[in-house]
Protein backbone atom coordinates (compact mmCIF):
# COMPACT_ATOMS: atom_id res chain seq x y z
CA UNK A 1 0.00 0.00 0.00
CA UNK A 2 3.16 2.30 0.64
CA UNK A 3 4.19 1.48 -2.73
CA UNK A 4 1.28 2.51 -3.98
CA UNK A 5 0.69 5.92 -2.21
CA UNK A 6 4.67 6.80 -3.36
CA UNK A 7 3.70 6.25 -6.95
CA UNK A 8 0.88 7.72 -6.40
CA UNK A 9 2.12 11.13 -5.31
CA UNK A 10 5.39 10.58 -7.44
CA UNK A 11 2.54 10.74 -10.67
CA UNK A 12 0.86 13.90 -9.18
CA UNK A 13 4.67 15.50 -8.73
CA UNK A 14 5.33 14.94 -12.40
CA UNK A 15 1.68 15.57 -13.83
CA UNK A 16 2.06 18.83 -12.13
CA UNK A 17 5.08 19.82 -13.16
CA UNK A 18 4.84 19.08 -16.90
CA UNK A 19 1.29 21.07 -16.39
CA UNK A 20 2.77 24.17 -14.65
CA UNK A 21 5.64 24.01 -17.12
CA UNK A 22 3.05 24.34 -20.03
CA UNK A 23 0.89 26.69 -18.25
CA UNK A 24 4.13 28.80 -18.28
CA UNK A 25 4.50 29.00 -21.47
CA UNK A 26 1.07 29.68 -22.60
CA UNK A 27 1.00 32.96 -21.21
CA UNK A 28 4.77 34.15 -21.19
CA UNK A 29 5.15 32.81 -25.02
CA UNK A 30 8.51 31.87 -26.45
CA UNK A 31 11.79 33.53 -26.35
CA UNK A 32 14.95 33.15 -24.09
CA UNK A 33 13.01 33.95 -21.03
CA UNK A 34 10.77 31.04 -21.48
CA UNK A 35 13.85 28.64 -22.16
CA UNK A 36 15.56 30.21 -19.19
CA UNK A 37 13.05 30.28 -16.42
CA UNK A 38 10.95 27.02 -17.83
CA UNK A 39 12.66 24.42 -15.21
CA UNK A 40 11.69 26.81 -12.46
CA UNK A 41 8.04 27.60 -13.89
CA UNK A 42 5.88 26.59 -10.98
CA UNK A 43 2.45 28.32 -11.73
CA UNK A 44 4.00 31.75 -9.99
CA UNK A 45 3.68 34.61 -10.85
CA UNK A 46 7.28 35.80 -10.21
CA UNK A 47 8.85 33.13 -13.00
CA UNK A 48 5.93 34.35 -15.40
CA UNK A 49 7.29 37.89 -15.11
CA UNK A 50 10.56 36.98 -15.02
CA UNK A 51 9.78 34.72 -18.20
CA UNK A 52 7.80 37.49 -19.99
CA UNK A 53 10.25 40.37 -19.17
CA UNK A 54 13.21 38.88 -20.45
CA UNK A 55 11.68 37.76 -23.60
CA UNK A 56 10.58 41.70 -24.12
CA UNK A 57 13.72 43.05 -23.03
CA UNK A 58 16.18 41.30 -24.79
CA UNK A 59 14.54 40.88 -27.95
CA UNK A 60 14.69 36.87 -28.86
CA UNK A 61 10.81 36.00 -28.68
CA UNK A 62 10.64 39.05 -32.27
CA UNK A 63 13.54 36.81 -33.38
CA UNK A 64 12.17 33.46 -32.37
CA UNK A 65 8.90 33.90 -33.86
CA UNK A 66 10.56 35.19 -37.10
CA UNK A 67 13.09 32.59 -37.92
CA UNK A 68 11.74 29.46 -35.66
CA UNK A 69 13.92 29.21 -32.66
CA UNK A 70 14.22 30.33 -29.18
CA UNK A 71 10.77 27.45 -28.96
CA UNK A 72 8.81 29.67 -31.39
CA UNK A 73 7.08 28.54 -34.33
CA UNK A 74 7.81 30.36 -37.16
CA UNK A 75 4.48 31.05 -38.92
CA UNK A 76 4.08 30.14 -42.43
CA UNK A 77 2.14 32.63 -44.02
CA UNK A 78 4.51 35.60 -43.71
CA UNK A 79 5.70 35.72 -47.23
CA UNK A 80 2.25 34.94 -48.61
CA UNK A 81 0.59 38.05 -46.41
CA UNK A 82 3.46 40.39 -47.51
CA UNK A 83 2.58 39.41 -51.44
CA UNK A 84 -0.96 39.76 -50.55
CA UNK A 85 -0.65 42.70 -49.37
CA UNK A 86 1.57 43.90 -52.44
CA UNK A 87 -1.07 42.42 -54.92
CA UNK A 88 -3.72 44.57 -53.24
CA UNK A 89 -1.57 48.01 -53.21
CA UNK A 90 -0.77 47.45 -56.96
CA UNK A 91 -4.17 46.11 -58.04
CA UNK A 92 -6.43 48.22 -55.83
CA UNK A 93 -8.63 49.99 -59.13
CA UNK A 94 -8.77 46.54 -61.08
CA UNK A 95 -9.72 44.45 -57.55
CA UNK A 96 -12.70 46.81 -56.85
CA UNK A 97 -14.10 46.54 -60.62
CA UNK A 98 -13.87 42.66 -60.24
CA UNK A 99 -15.46 42.56 -57.08
CA UNK A 100 -18.02 44.70 -58.22
CA UNK A 101 -18.91 42.42 -61.06
CA UNK A 102 -18.27 39.30 -59.53
CA UNK A 103 -15.32 38.10 -61.99
CA UNK A 104 -12.00 38.72 -63.17
CA UNK A 105 -8.78 37.82 -63.35
CA UNK A 106 -7.34 39.93 -60.43
CA UNK A 107 -10.33 38.57 -58.47
CA UNK A 108 -9.35 34.99 -59.33
CA UNK A 109 -5.83 35.56 -58.20
CA UNK A 110 -6.91 37.31 -55.23
CA UNK A 111 -9.23 34.71 -54.04
CA UNK A 112 -6.54 32.24 -54.91
CA UNK A 113 -3.54 34.17 -52.51
CA UNK A 114 -6.47 34.37 -50.01
CA UNK A 115 -6.32 29.95 -49.69
CA UNK A 116 -9.85 29.69 -50.81
CA UNK A 117 -9.85 25.99 -52.02
CA UNK A 118 -10.96 25.98 -55.90
CA UNK A 119 -14.65 24.52 -54.71
CA UNK A 120 -14.95 27.33 -52.97
CA UNK A 121 -13.94 30.34 -55.20
CA UNK A 122 -17.20 31.22 -56.77
CA UNK A 123 -19.13 30.82 -53.69
CA UNK A 124 -16.22 32.98 -51.92
CA UNK A 125 -16.72 35.83 -55.37
CA UNK A 126 -20.19 36.31 -54.75
CA UNK A 127 -20.13 36.68 -51.14
CA UNK A 128 -17.34 39.84 -52.25
CA UNK A 129 -19.77 41.23 -55.08
CA UNK A 130 -22.54 41.06 -52.35
CA UNK A 131 -20.56 42.48 -49.85
CA UNK A 132 -18.81 45.19 -51.89
CA UNK A 133 -19.98 48.08 -49.87
CA UNK A 134 -18.48 47.08 -46.67
CA UNK A 135 -15.26 46.27 -48.46
CA UNK A 136 -14.47 49.28 -49.95
CA UNK A 137 -16.30 52.09 -47.81
CA UNK A 138 -14.53 54.85 -49.14
CA UNK A 139 -12.92 56.19 -51.92
CA UNK A 140 -9.98 56.53 -49.97
CA UNK A 141 -9.28 53.24 -48.74
CA UNK A 142 -6.08 51.65 -48.22
CA UNK A 143 -5.03 48.30 -49.14
CA UNK A 144 -4.75 47.19 -45.11
CA UNK A 145 -8.56 48.15 -44.64
CA UNK A 146 -9.25 46.34 -47.84
CA UNK A 147 -7.68 42.95 -46.52
CA UNK A 148 -9.41 43.97 -43.02
CA UNK A 149 -12.51 43.89 -44.51
CA UNK A 150 -12.69 41.12 -46.85
CA UNK A 151 -11.64 38.75 -43.84
CA UNK A 152 -14.44 40.41 -41.90
CA UNK A 153 -17.08 40.15 -44.73
CA UNK A 154 -16.06 36.39 -45.43
CA UNK A 155 -15.73 35.42 -41.97
CA UNK A 156 -19.22 36.00 -41.11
Amino acid sequence: MKKLMMAFALTLLITGSAFAAGQAHTNTGCGLGTMLWQNKADGSILFEILQSTTNGTSGTQTFGITSGTSECVKPGKIVQNEKLNEFVRANMDNLAKEIAMGKGETLDTFVEMMGVPSTQSDAYKAKLQANFNKIFTSDKIVMAEVIDNVVTVTSN
